[in-house]
């Protein structure tokens, strides 16, 4: 079965739904996260001014199909690489096919190799809560399935006390009207997903998922994020 083709044709037919469904309600959590984020500018330009380099660092991010996040992260400025790949489940090596079941327990996720210096964890975190929906379960729009969960793997406590803290500010906040279910999980055994995945909105963009789904997402990004693009 071409599950490309599946995926492909699901969105086709629902494209009018799915344009009034995962609005971001971005005027509505910018000064949520202006007041969560408003010192990481401050912070790394100390860092830029002392003339230290930073190694690069790695985080692991689910929220939705990776195609989406990967669009959207390698279109950032600081961002070295972003690859789409599998993890969070138990079956070993895995496929796409695999994936498709939504009975593996893994996610699609996308992992991205940054720039410290140049963009932090939690500018990034800020962008991965504004580009998706974190409080509807193992769904986003009309990819449903526990592989498109929100979920957050941290590398170490470092980034698992961020995400953490980050997550319960914006609860708090009331920037959305429903729970926020992100999970925040230690990275264990990881997949990269096949070649075709790779860098798949850029190759593919005439496909129906890209135009429908992928490119509105991205417009609205860079719009909000101009500053932050490559």
């Amino acid at each position: 079965m071409n599950f490309e083709f599946y995926r492909n044709s699901i969105f086709s037919d629902s494209l009018k739904k799915y344009k009034t469904m995962q609005l971001f309600s971005l005027s509505r959590i910018f000064l949520s996260f202006f007041l969560f984020f408003s010192l990481t500018s401050f912070s790394n330009n100390l860092f830029k001014m002392s003339g230290v380099p930073h190694k690069l660092d790695t985080t692991v991010l689910g929220a939705g199909c990776f195609w989406c996040i990967e669009a959207v992260f390698l279109s950032l400025n600081g961002v070295e690489s972003v690859e789409s790949g599998y993890t969070g489940g138990d079956l070993k090596n895995p496929s796409y096919k695999d994936i498709c079941t939504g009975n593996t327990g893994h996610a699609e996720v996308a992992k991205i190799v940054y720039n410290p210096d140049v963009i932090s964890f939690k500018e990034i975190l800020e962008i991965f809560w504004k580009t998706h929906d974190p409080t509807t379960l193992n769904r986003q729009g009309n990819d449903i399935g526990s592989q498109y969960r929100s979920v957050i793997f941290y590398l170490n406590e470092t980034q698992k006390k961020i995400a953490s803290f980050y997550k319960d500010q914006l609860q708090k906040s009331g920037a959305w009207d429903k729970s926020i279910v992100t999970e925040i999980s230690e990275l264990g055994e990881y997949y990269k997903a096949e070649n075709y995945h790779q860098n798949y909105y850029q190759q593919n963009k005439n496909e129906s998922y890209c135009k429908y789904v992928i490119q509105p997402k991205l417009e609205k990004f860079k719009k909000v994020f101009q500053d932050k693009l490559k």
